[in-house]
């Protein structure tokens, strides 16, 4: 139950579980292509062309950037990007890539770009014959008993040969003597085990000794072979020969058990008596490797390790041993030794390509494919893969253990301009083992972003009859975009007034957006214009946005006051007509004037600088009327002069002066004070 539910958690982190299955995903072609080549061939040897299976031109090879990738069992082998060949790039030792095993093949793959193909092939190493057979035990004694029947079998210690098939060990032949021949016997993992058969009875006391040259011979053109001296000592009668108590053995050991712990204990019995029925136990027909693995207790039977197993090397041994007595006469068993697998291997990663600057807004991108592997066995070398949840990416299993990492969907470096991808593999054993691998990947820029001016619209204050080139403000744009795509330029846009010459007004700084006033402007001329101004990035292509610029221009009080009525004539005063019989209030008449500025600038008041009679007239201040303040005397003058002063309210005040001429007369009717 814990087990499942701790599957159940490892799944929704979207993990995914390899099995060592093939699972689909494009290939250059589903039949697995064997090639073959001869072991120990020289550096650049040519193993095949490839462009065939492959489907491709010799054109297409640039584009496509073959890979060769091997696992496990490495070949060193190199892809001719101008022919398409497949060469060897060191000489390849079939004995140290595959042992006895036959055939040896060992897989490889060409991994291929744009898009992503992975064409699976394998390379077969053929067996030359460079290896003579060797008999680890250069001298062979056996102890023979004077009283053994003709026609006893006695097995001797094979030879090894490296080489396999029909360059390995093929026969054996025996120096020519009168009392043995050679007989050739099948074991059951198919080698040849020589043995001698007596063909009449030894005599100690005619010869006690006896030397004989055992060779063995490959199958090789031309064949290899080795000897090793066989000495035979005669004995005295000895007519019980030991025997197991198992005619084989099967013990199981854990890879990580100490060197000297115990693998087994064989037991034999001899019924003679005294040294005849003495035993002594020892390895028979033991390979050096068993020889380096495993000690034998003479004594007691027991077999110890002599070294550190390894199941990720060999998961199982088979050990011959051999019970002799005192009087020469042995028995033989077998123990098979499975070694049991731990979880001593954590998972291994191997990057086959690696692509970690991808430009923005780009779908589905290949970031890297990799491979993974787990030497154990069972559980142990079940593999789970998987990434951080919450990153846009994700894990596609392809051929084999081969993995894809790419993106989910397209990235956008404004919003995150770097990812760390942190890829855990893991296996299923106890306890589990975890491998991890970060993957920085940065995030490259696209122009995918206009300039974004800070405002949609700005108003520029400037008092007129400023100085040429003046600095009357500034606009602003940003650009999300990195480097060049971000790197701003400003300019005016064409007006669409035809009555407004922008280009004589108003200059713009490009690299920092300030405007400035080419000429003096004037109020009374132009109070307010308008025109838009543009930003554009360096991108490719361009993009660029635009802002509405509003200036508007200050009155100064530049104009003073203008008299339009009365008429000022230098020559003659304007002149007025007073009735003698006026009464107070008058109205002689009305200054009419105005000022081209504006505001305040053009707020008018009128005031009387002098009169020939003061205190006869007055003068409103706000709208110029002249009026009587009281009634005519015969003392007053008959003509009046008049200077009145009109002025506006501006800081300094400008103003003008007009002068009038009143006449006094009789015999106008009498108007009212508010006429």
């Amino acid at each position: 139950m814990e087990a499942g539910e701790e599957m159940e958690r490892i799944l929704k982190k979207r993990q995914v579980l390899m099995f060592f299955v093939l699972l689909g995903i494009a290939q250059a072609g589903s039949t697995l292509r064997r090639y073959s080549v001869e072991e120990e061939a020289e550096n650049g040897f040519f193993v095949a062309n490839l462009l065939k299976d492959l489907g491709l031109e010799v054109e297409e090879l640039t584009a496509r950037r073959p890979r060769v990738i091997s696992k496990g069992k490495k070949l060193n082998l190199e892809f001719s990007m101008q022919t398409g060949d497949l060469l060897l790039r060191e000489k390849l030792d079939r004995e140290e890539l595959c042992g006895p095993a036959e055939p040896c093949v060992v897989p490889f793959q060409v991994l291929l770009g744009n898009p992503l193909q992975i064409f699976q092939a394998e390379l077969q190493i053929r067996d030359i014959n460079d290896h003579s057979p060797v008999f680890l035990d250069k001298e062979i004694i056996l102890k023979i008993s004077e009283m053994t029947a003709s026609g006893t079998t006695f097995l001797i210690e094979r030879a090894q040969d490296l080489d396999v098939g029909s360059n390995s060990l093929q026969t054996y032949t025996i120096s020519p003597n009168f009392y043995f021949h050679l007989k050739l016997q099948d074991s059951p993992d198919g080698t040849v085990l020589p043995q001698l058969v007596l063909d009449k009875m030894l005599d100690r006391e005619e010869q006690s000794e006896i030397r004989l040259i055992l060779t063995a011979i490959d199958g090789g053109n031309p064949p290899r072979s080795g000897t090793a001296l066989v000495l035979i000592e005669v004995l005295d009668i000895n007519d019980n020969a030991p025997t197991f108590s198992k005619f084989q053995y099967e013990v199981q050991v854990p890879e990580n058990n100490p060197v000297g712990s115990q693998v087994a204990v064989v037991s034999a019995r001899d019924l003679d008596i005294g040294d005849y029925g003495q035993i002594a136990y020892a390895f028979s027909q033991a390979s050096e490797d068993i020889r380096k693995t495993f000690r034998m207790n003479a004594t007691s039977g027991e077999i110890l390790l002599a070294k550190t197993l390894d199941f990720e090397s060999i998961q199982t041994y088979t050990v011959y041993v051999q019970a002799i007595d005192g009087g020469g006469l042995s028995g033989s068993s077998v123990v098979f030794v499975q070694v049991m697998d731990l979880n001593d291997n954590p998972p291994e990663l191997t990057m086959s390509t690696l692509n970690n600057h991808i430009p923005e807004n780009s779908p589905e991108t290949v970031i890297a494919v990799f491979s993974v592997a787990d030497s154990d066995s069972g559980d142990n070398g079940k593999i789970v893969c998987s990434i951080q949840e919450d990153l846009p990416f994700i894990l596609k299993p392809s051929v084999e253990n081969f993995y894809t990492l790419m993106t989910s969907t397209a990235l956008d470096r404004e919003n995150r301009s770097q990812y760390n991808i942190t890829l855990t593999i893991t296996d299923l054993g106890t306890p589990r083992l975890t491998t991890q691998h970060t993957i920085t990947v940065q995030v490259s820029d696209v122009n995918d972003n206009a300039p974004s001016f800070t405002q949609t619209s700005y108003t520029l204050f400037v008092q007129e009859n400023n100085s040429p080139a003046l600095h009357i403000g500034t606009i602003s744009a940003t650009d999300s975009d990195s480097g060049s795509n971000a790197h701003i330029t400003y300019s005016l846009l064409p007006t669409h007034d035809p009555q407004l010459a922008l280009s004589s007004l108003i200059s713009i700084n490009a690299d920092n957006g300030q405007l400035f006033a080419l000429r003096a402007l004037d109020y009374e001329a132009l109070q307010t214009f308008e025109f838009h101004v543009g930003a554009t990035d360096q991108g490719s292509p361009a993009l660029s946005s635009q802002a509405l610029v509003r200036v508007l221009v200050l009155d100064a009080n530049d104009n003073a006051p203008f008299v339009l009525y009365p008429l000022q004539n230098a020559s003659a005063p304007c002149t007025e007509l007073l009735p003698r019989a006026a009464e107070p209030g008058y109205l002689v008449t009305k200054v009419v004037a105005v000022d081209r500025d504006s505001g305040q600038n053009a707020w008018l008041s009128f005031q009387l600088l002098k009169a020939t009679e003061p205190g006869l007239f007055t003068v409103w201040a706000h709208n110029g009327e002249v009026r009587t303040s009281r009634l005519l005397s015969e003392r007053d003058a008959p003509k009046h002069r008049l200077l009145l002063l009109v002025k506006d309210n501006g800081d300094p005040p400008s103003s003008a002066s007009v002068t009038l001429q009143v006449l006094v007369v009789d015999g106008f009717s009498q108007p009212s004070a508010s006429a």
